[in-house]
């Protein structure tokens, strides 16, 4: 498999992933939309989010609306 077969069979593999990254990043872009696309208007994010709001992509085992306010409002 080497010289120009194993290239040809390295960039198909490769074409085949792209369709499976935009629609995973599109739907994590469209479903869960807690980071800011708009700088202008909201040059920092992280500073509206509550203790309550899931801002992690995954967590295992971790109810966000159990958990309590520890810190102060600004």
């Amino acid at each position: 498999m080497d010289g120009i077969i194993g290239r040809l069979l390295s960039f198909s593999f490769f074409v085949i992933l792209i369709p499976l990254f935009i629609f995973i990043g599109g739907h994590i872009a469209l479903k869960n939309p807690d980071c800011s696309w708009d700088h202008k208007n909201n040059p920092e994010p992280w500073n509206k989010l509550g203790p309550n709001d899931q801002y992690k992509l995954f967590t295992v085992n971790m109810d966000y609306s159990k958990l309590k306010k520890d810190r102060p409002d600004f």
